[in-house]
C-alpha cells in the first residue's frame, strides 16, 4: 500500500505513507500541514488562503496498512488525566476505533490492550512521514531557525517542514557553523517529482522523504553538513484540560489551586496555579461588576472555539460564584510588556524582536480570517513562553466589559494610546482598528517596552493624532526605515488604507536580518 501512495503526486489532504525504513544513528520516527503561502495585497482582504485551525482532521480513506486496521503511533508520551483517557509512551502503537471527534480519538492500545481516548495531535499514522522525528508540520521558516539555534543542538541538527510556496514540496533546514559568523541555519528546497519522489539536487533523486533524509545522514552530498540528528520537538499543544472537559468547560472552583500571584490587571488579578494539583494553568480573576456574567460566558464560549498556535488556549471557567475565574494556558515568561522591561527580554536581539512581531501578526491573521476583532491588542496582552514563543490573550474580552472606566468616552483606564481614532471618537472597532493597535505594539516591541507617545496624556494624544501627528522614529533604539514606514501605514487615518494582517504576517516572516541566502542550491 505504501509504494502505491508514493507513486503519484501527493494529495495534501492525505498523510504521506511510506514503506518502513530502519533507523540509523540519527534516530527517526511526526505531523503535515501543507499550507501554501500567499502574499496578499497590503490593504485588501485575501480570500485565497486562510490560516489553518489547529484542529486535527483525517481522511478516513487514507492509506491504511495492517489488514485494514488503522494503526497510529505515539509521537511523545502522554499521562492520562481522567478515567476515559489512557496513558502511553513515545512509539506505542494503537488501533483507531473512532475519530469522530477531531481532538480526542478512541483507540485500543496494542500492548496494554486498554481502550480509551487519546489527544489526536499526540499520534500519527504508522509508517507515515508524520511519524518521523525530523518532520515538523506546522513550523514556519522563522520558527525553524529558532528551534534549530537552541544552544543544546550541535551542528548538523535538522528538520523537514512543508514548503512555504510549493504545496507539494518541502524544506530542509540545517544548523551550520562557519568561521566569522558562528552558528546559523541553512535552508534547502526539497522538490517533488511527478512520480512521487523527491530531490534537492537533480542528480540525486529519492522515492520518498525518509529515503532522502537517510541518504543525507550518511553523506552531505553537497549540503553544508551531513544530517546529524533531528531537532528536538516541542510537546504538542493541549486545547483541553482533559477529555471530560472537551465540551463541558465550567469546572468546580475546588479543582483550581491558586499558588502564586503573578500580577494585577485592570479587571482583576492573575495567578499561577494548578488544575487538580497537576496541570499548570494561569488563572484570571474578574472583579465583581466588571462585566455581565451572561455576556462573558457567551463570549468565552466563542473564544474557546478559536484555536491557533499564536492564541493563548482558554481551558475553562469557574463562574458560579464571584470572582469569576478564567482558566487558561500558562506562559512562563509573563506578558510581553514586563518581559521587555524587566525580564530576559531586555537583552533580546533585533532578530528576536522580528520573530515576536511575526508571531503576533500570525495570530492576528487568524482572527482576521475568522472576522474576530481583538479591540485591546497591546504588549500587555501578549504572553511569552519558552524560546520566545508569543501568544495573544484576552481576544474578545474588551467587547463585554461594562466598566465605565473602560469606556472610550469617559474612562480613565481606556487604552487611548493603543486605539485607532475612529474607534475612540465614533466607537467603530474593526480589524483595521486592530491593525492600528498592532502598529503601536510594534513601537512598544522595538523600544523594549517604552510607553507610547511619551510625555503625552490621553486627551492630548487624541487631539494630536486627529491633527495628523504620528510617533516619530525612535532615536535610542535600532529601527530600520522600512519597518517604521510600515508602522506609519498601520496608522493611516483612512482605515481601508491600512495593511491586512495577512500582509503583516508575510512581511515579518519574510524579513531577513542578515544577508543569508533564502534557499541554498546544491550543485549537481
Amino acid at each position: 500500500m505504501g509504494n502505491k501512495c508514493c507513486s503519484r503526486r501527493h494529495d495534501p489532504d492525505r498523510p504521506l505513507v511510506y514503506p518502513a525504513y530502519k533507523k540509523n544513528e540519527a534516530g527517526f520516527t511526526t505531523c503535515p500541514s501543507l499550507e501554501t503561502r500567499y502574499t496578499g495585497e497590503p490593504n485588501n482582504r485575501a480570500v485565497s488562503r486562510r490560516p489553518a485551525d489547529i484542529v486535527r482532521t483525517r481522511n478516513p480513506g487514507a492509506c491504511i496498512s495492517n489488514g485494514g486496521r488503522r494503526v497510529v503511533k505515539a509521537l511523545c508520551a502522554y499521562t492520562a488525566r481522567a478515567e476515559s483517557d489512557i496513558s502511553f509512551r513515545k512509539g506505542d502503537r494503537m488501533e483507531v476505533l473512532s475519530d469522530a471527534e477531531p481532538d480526542w480519538w478512541r483507540v485500543l492500545h496494542l500492548t496494554t490492550r486498554r481502550e480509551g481516548l487519546v489527544p489526536a495531535n499526540f499520534v500519527a499514522e504508522e509508517s507515515s512521514v508524520e511519524c518521523e522525528d525530523w518532520f515538523f508540520p506546522h513550523v514556519s521558516r522563522k520558527e525553524a531557525d529558532k528551534l534549530l539555534l537552541a544552544e543544546s543542538n550541535p551542528r548538523g541538527t535538522f528538520l523537514v517542514r512543508p514548503a512555504e510556496h510549493n504545496p507539494h514540496g518541502f524544506s530542509l533546514s540545517v544548523k551550520d557553523w562557519e568561521e566569522g559568523r558562528g552558528y546559523h541555519v541553512k535552508h534547502y528546497k526539497i522538490k517533488p517529482l511527478d512520480n512521487g519522489g523527491f530531490y534537492i539536487a537533480t542528480n540525486q533523486t529519492f522515492p520518498s522523504l525518509p529515503a532522502l533524509v537517510m541518504s543525507y545522514t550518511k553523506n552531505a552530498l553537497g549540503l553544508c553538513h551531513v544530517l546529524a540528528r533531528p531537532c528536538p520537538k516541542p510537546e504538542p499543544q493541549m486545547w483541553d484540560l482533559g477529555p471530560e472537559l472537551r465540551d463541558k468547560w465550567e469546572i468546580p472552583r475546588s479543582q483550581i489551586q491558586l499558588i502564586k500571584k503573578l500580577g494585577q490587571g485592570n479587571f482583576g488579578e492573575v495567578y499561577y496555579g494548578k488544575w487538580c494539583n497537576n496541570i499548570e494553568v494561569a488563572v484570571k480573576t474578574l472583579r465583581e461588576g466588571t462585566m455581565s456574567k451572561q455576556a462573558f460566558l457567551q463570549e468565552a464560549s466563542i473564544m474557546k472555539k478559536f484555536r491557533h498556535k499564536r492564541l493563548v488556549a482558554l481551558y475553562a471557567v469557574c463562574s458560579h460564584q464571584e470572582p469569576v475565574y478564567i482558566v487558561q494556558e500558562y506562559m512562563c515568561k509573563g506578558s510581553l510588556l514586563e518581559f521587555l522591561r524587566n525580564g530576559e527580554g531586555k537583552s533580546l536581539h533585533f532578530e528576536d524582536l522580528i520573530y515576536i512581531a511575526a508571531q503576533v501578526a500570525s495570530g492576528m491573521e487568524y482572527l482576521e480570517s475568522k472576522l474576530l476583532i481583538h479591540r485591546d491588542l497591546a504588549a500587555r496582552n501578549v504572553l511569552i513562553g519558552e524560546n520566545n514563543v508569543a501568544k495573544i490573550c484576552d481576544f474578545g474580552l474588551a467587547r463585554v466589559i461594562e466598566d465605565n472606566e473602560y469606556c472610550p468616552k469617559q474612562g480613565s483606564r481606556f487604552p487611548v494610546k493603543w486605539t485607532a481614532p475612529e474607534a475612540i471618537i465614533y466607537g467603530r472597532f474593526s480589524i483595521k482598528s486592530d491593525v492600528w493597535s498592532y502598529g503601536i505594539l510594534l513601537m512598544e516591541l522595538f523600544t523594549y517596552g517604552q510607553i507610547p507617545y511619551p510625555g503625552l496624556h490621553g486627551k492630548e494624544v487624541i487631539e494630536q493624532v486627529e491633527r495628523g501627528y504620528r510617533m516619530p522614529k525612535p532615536v535610542g533604539h535600532y529601527l530600520p526605515d522600512d519597518i517604521y514606514r510600515l508602522m506609519l501605514q498601520c496608522w493611516d487615518a483612512i482605515p481601508e488604507k491600512r495593511p491586512t494582517f495577512e500582509f503583516l504576517n508575510h512581511y515579518f516572516e519574510s524579513f531577513t536580518v542578515t544577508s543569508e541566502i533564502p534557499y541554498r542550491e546544491v550543485q549537481d
